[in-house]
């Protein structure tokens, strides 16, 4: 029965979405430790998690906890999704940078917004880290917090067995199906570089490459307006990339400089480049979450899985079934033009011997 520790669960619907994961997953038995400073959204994800195990007669338990040490010892995988600073931080982190000139769409993996949320992360992390070693020392540290790269490199320098998870690389994969037209499951790729920002080295359809195609349909307006600079990249290097224009713009400020440079490349709204989108989705979901019963009438059925890699990882190391993902782990050698210790995002696989 393997218990899996959720640390930061009150972020109550993403929760909702590794927990129905792993439970319509061929994994049985499972314990869940859902750990937040407060019950107040733990108990909601509580109360539906348990219609879905009654409802579903599935072989499974939930409980919650605002103590990180009772949630993880003896868990076999731990989970962390934690958020430091709530939405004030958020806002800071967009509006302090503003003051000085620095726009920014969503400010969580570089830039000051990148940078001040590693800092405020980066000890709860290691101390999470610290945790783990004393009270489950053999589990398996399964990271959504965001900057990825900063906080896998402060991983790597704690000795817990950890990989870093996005979704990045699934989104841009849907994204190339819709324009090539080939379907998803269909497509052959291989992606390395950072989180945020790593290359599809590879795209193919039963041998042949995607990328004439891909190229083609980038030049079509339609196609291009929606990823002006995830398009000018492409079209300069030769090579997509795993992220929105929103997101990338950040990384190559260029696009960011001035009204001119916004105005022609980060024009379209929310994380298509809008100023402060990250802020404003944020706010959104803060009120929701202050209205209270966010999964109140939320279907008890079990869903199909989601793209997240999470359930999948925990199935193969726990039924022996290979499952090939994008990791975040430390780069060892790995991606040769990069520092051997950096947190790199790497083709891996899970299998009963573990993460490879």
């Amino acid at each position: 029965m393997p218990k899996i520790a959720i640390i930061g669960a009150g972020s109550i619907v993403f929760c909702k979405t590794l927990i129905l994961d792993i439970l319509a997953s061929p994994v049985r038995g499972c314990e869940f430790a859902l750990m937040a400073p407060s019950t107040s959204k733990t108990s909601e994800v509580k109360r539906f998690a348990d219609a879905v195990i009654r409802e579903n007669s599935l072989d499974a338990s939930v409980w919650i906890t605002t103590d990180r040490r009772e949630a993880l010892r003896d868990a076999d995988y731990v989970i962390s999704t934690f958020q430091i600073g709530g939405l004030r931080a958020t806002e800071l982190d967009y509006e302090i940078p503003m003051r000085y000139g620095v726009d920014q769409c969503i400010g969580d993996t570089l830039g000051p917004g990148g940078i001040f949320r590693a800092l405020r992360s980066i000890p709860t992390t290691i101390g999470l880290a610290e945790d783990m070693k004393a009270v489950c020392p053999r589990a398996v540290l399964l990271n959504y917090v965001n900057p990825m790269a900063m906080i896998g490199w402060a991983l790597g320098t704690t000795g817990v067995p950890f990989v870093g998870l996005c979704h990045g690389v699934q989104v841009s994969l849907d994204l190339i199906a819709s324009y090539t037209g080939v379907p998803k499951a269909e497509i052959t790729y291989l992606s390395a570089g950072i989180n945020h920002m790593a290359w599809f080295l590879k795209l193919e359809h039963n041998g042949r490459d995607l990328y004439p195609l891909l190229r083609e349909r980038f030049e079509q307006p339609s196609h291009y307006v929606n990823e002006k600079v995830r398009g000018e990249v492409f079209r300069h290097v030769g090579y997509f990339m795993t992220e929105s224009t929103g997101h990338l713009s950040e990384y190559l400020p260029y696009f960011r400089k001035n009204k001119m440079a916004l105005d022609l490349y980060c024009d379209q709204p929310a994380f298509g480049g809008q100023s402060g989108a990250h802020v404003v989705w944020s706010r959104v979901v803060d009120a929701k979450y202050k209205a209270g019963n966010v999964l109140e009438g939320e279907p008890t059925t079990l869903p199909p899985r989601s793209i997240e890699y999470g359930s999948y990882i925990i199935e193969a190391l726990e039924l022996g079934q290979p499952f090939h993902f994008q990791g975040n782990v430390i780069n060892d050698g790995m991606i040769a033009n990069l520092p051997a210790d950096c947190c790199a995002e790497i083709p891996m696989y899970a299998d009963r011997a573990g993460l490879h």
